[in-house]
């Protein structure tokens, strides 16, 4: 699953992808592959990106539960 809020916490402080793997300490393409939801980052990592973008770990890796009986198949 993408992690849009990622991505859109990132361009919110106007930050590219290399510029955010610079201060995090990975490389662009792990930036990159987290945004698209290919790569699972480490808690270490996640809340160094955390830290960068003045987040919380909810705010930007916690997917957020559909309420019960919200089902896609029409709960039923």
């Amino acid at each position: 699953m993408k992690n849009l809020k990622l991505k859109a916490a990132r361009a919110a402080k106007d930050l590219s992808q290399q510029e955010l793997a610079d201060r995090t300490g990975v490389s662009r393409q792990t930036i990159s592959a987290i945004e698209k939801g290919n790569y699972n980052p480490t808690i270490r990592l996640c809340i160094a990106i955390c830290k960068v973008l003045g987040k919380t770990l909810d705010e930007l890796f916690w997917e957020e539960e559909q309420p019960e009986g919200s089902e896609k198949n029409g709960g039923g």
